[in-house]
């Protein structure tokens, strides 16, 4: 593995795919080293946290982990648990940053609040923590204020919205995205046709 022309890898470990599986005691059924208990079913995202740190270095690596949510029916019956093994597991390693989304985005697109926190995992992972999930303006200025986050990730908005940084910076309105055209095969429509901000603003 060579990150050339890249600054680093971010290891999927959420939304259901394959290490999310891993993860999860609702849908990781092995009855080997991989399954059964917390340890066990950390295991492999480990490994392969490992694998990367070993291959191009700990300074370029991160990890996206949604405990908290169903992707894919891949749930866990105590995401708190999970979410403070993993953070406390990866400080170890010493990787860049701890991606993580939040549990109020329980279905795709859909946002809920929740009785849960990040807040926990926040202060037990010691590298850069960065929150995802339904975030706008002001609620990613709050988590920054607040030492809740040291970064924030936005998605859908910033799909809709090419030049995000500057409608933040001066308040701007937002385009609406269109889900309709998210993952889609068409390159243009919903992916790189939304305008930007006149050049007056």
């Amino acid at each position: 593995m060579r990150c050339i022309g890249f600054d680093g890898v971010e290891i999927h470990g959420a939304h259901g795919y394959l290490i999310d599986q891993f993860l999860k005691d609702q849908v990781n059924d092995r009855t080997d080293k991989y399954g059964g208990s917390l340890e066990n079913r950390c295991r492999f995202a480990l490994e392969v946290v490992q694998a990367v740190v070993d291959e191009i270095g700990a300074d370029k690596v991160g990890i996206r982990l949604s405990p908290f949510a169903s992707y894919s029916e891949a749930a866990d019956s105590n995401p708190e648990a999970l979410g403070m093994y993993m953070a406390n597991a990866l400080n170890k390693f010493g990787i860049v940053y701890c991606h993580v989304v939040e549990p109020r985005m329980v279905k795709l697109g859909e946002k809920f609040e929740t009785p849960y926190s990040l807040r926990p995992m926040r202060d037990a992972f010691k590298g850069t923590f960065m929150v995802a999930g339904g975030y706008n303006r002001e609620d990613g200025n709050n988590a920054i204020s607040t030492g809740y986050a040291d970064l924030v990730a936005y998605g859908r908005i910033f799909l809709s919205n090419p030049d995000l940084p500057r409608r933040f910076e001066i308040d701007a309105p937002l385009n609406k995205y269109n889900r309709e055209t998210f993952y889609i095969s068409d390159p243009v429509i919903g992916y790189s046709d939304y305008p930007f901000l006149q050049s007056d603003m």
